[in-house]
């Protein structure tokens, strides 16, 4: 009988985090890297957000909170949702994780069994698919095009919707591909949404701050308020206020559904850090005028790496609404060779041996369920960027 369980068995370890470790560990070794794989933005977490995290030190803040978040935090939340987003959520209807990840896990986990069924558009986030398998149930992938710009339709949805389907995953702007949803494309599929009572919408909104080009955000339980009674709206602190290593993620949904997380949380990692709770508070109370800027930063290194790419032979890169990251079709370069023999078959081959030969580290599109693509993450300098995008186009230009 072996260690490991079956229900591990069926899950990948994070693709993305494999591929960030490695860029780490060719640097380390020496080698001349610039990876491109972590989706972290490179500016500081801002001094008030410091600072505040200091104080809730100095106060004493250090002991176990409520199991699901800090009062004045669940307060601040509700304002937030209220203020950027309209929606109208009670402190009883919100629950605070340790991050993103772990709030999404939760919720999964409390309400999924074996035989029910989850519908996640691709590309998508890694954890998605794996989550959905670790809690008993089957993710149903339903694969985008980049001529839809990696949207999915209505149709697509209705016809991928079975008596089995609990939960729609919906991430807007997306991580991989940037692409972020219109009111009107959300209404689409809300409208399809309100067709099917049982089947509940997850939705992950947490780069809901980083659109460019004048773009207005919308979430579902926004544009749709019927679905708010089926609906899990998932955030966070980590992208907006670049706090990755805080580890603070937040949702709003049902008060039932909010309890059945309480209730696993109580019994697996009780609550998020102390620290970080009072310092997620600053973030959504305190100055929001920086994210401007950072918008500002994150487009012009968006138009950058788009131009560039689009000059590599073999490439082409459509121009994302949001996120920070692009995804290339590398078709293009598919059954080709490099200088030393080595065939490119596949987006995984095109990532491991631009790795390989320019040391610049990309996730291949395998990865996020849609090929033959790969994911930039141009949370970075504009300088490694122009260098990065410089190795990529003379790798392109290599292959015969």
């Amino acid at each position: 009988m072996g260690l490991v369980s079956r229900t591990l068995e069926r899950v990948k370890p994070s693709p993305t985090m494999a591929i960030t470790n490695k860029a780490r560990e060719m640097k380390a070794a020496g080698f001349d890297v610039i990876g491109l794989g972590a989706g972290e933005p490179d500016f500081d977490t801002p001094d008030n957000i410091k600072q505040a995290a200091i104080e809730a030190i100095k106060r004493g803040e250090t002991k176990y909170t409520a199991v699901d978040g800090i009062p004045e935090l669940k307060q601040a939340i509700a304002e937030k949702f209220a203020r950027e987003n309209g929606l109208d959520y009670k402190p009883a209807e919100i629950t605070v994780g340790s991050g993103g990840k772990h709030v999404l896990y939760n919720a999964l986990l409390a309400t999924l069994d074996p035989g029910d069924e989850v519908i996640i558009p691709s590309p998508y986030w890694v954890s998605y698919p794996d989550i959905v398998l670790l809690a008993g149930a089957e993710p149903v992938i339903v694969e985008t095009t980049l001529d839809e710009n990696f949207k999915l339709t209505p149709e697509a949805l209705e016809k991928t919707i079975t008596p089995k389907t609990k939960w729609f995953i919906f991430n807007s702007p997306s991580n991989p591909t940037g692409a972020a949803y219109t009111r009107d494309e959300i209404k689409a599929l809300t409208d399809v949404l309100l067709r099917h009572e049982r089947v509940w919408v997850l939705t992950d909104d947490i780069y809901e701050h980083l659109v460019y080009d004048g773009f207005e955000f919308s979430t579902p339980v926004q544009v749709e308020p019927k679905l708010k009674e089926r609906a899990l709206t998932l955030n966070g602190v980590s992208k907006a206020y670049s706090m990755t290593g805080w580890r603070i993620g937040y949702a709003g949904a049902p008060a039932e559904l909010i309890k059945a997380i309480g209730k696993l949380q109580s019994q697996s990692t009780s609550n998020p850090c102390s620290i970080s709770q009072w310092a997620a508070l600053e973030a959504l109370r305190g100055p929001q005028d920086f994210l401007k800027d950072w918008v500002k930063s994150f487009q012009e290194r968006r138009d950058l790496v788009v131009s560039m790419l689009n000059q590599a032979n073999g490439l082409s890169c459509p121009t994302p609404e949001g996120a920070f990251y692009v995804y290339p079709s590398c078709a293009g370069t598919i059954g080709k060779k490099t200088p030393k023999g080595d065939t490119i078959n596949s987006d995984e081959d095109f990532a491991t041996l631009l790795l390989q030969e320019e040391g610049v580290a990309v996730v291949h599109g395998e990865a996020f369920g849609l090929s033959p693509f790969f994911r930039i993450s141009y949370a970075t300098s504009m300088e490694a960027l122009e260098e990065a995008c410089r190795r990529i186009q003379r790798f392109c230009a290599s292959l015969s």
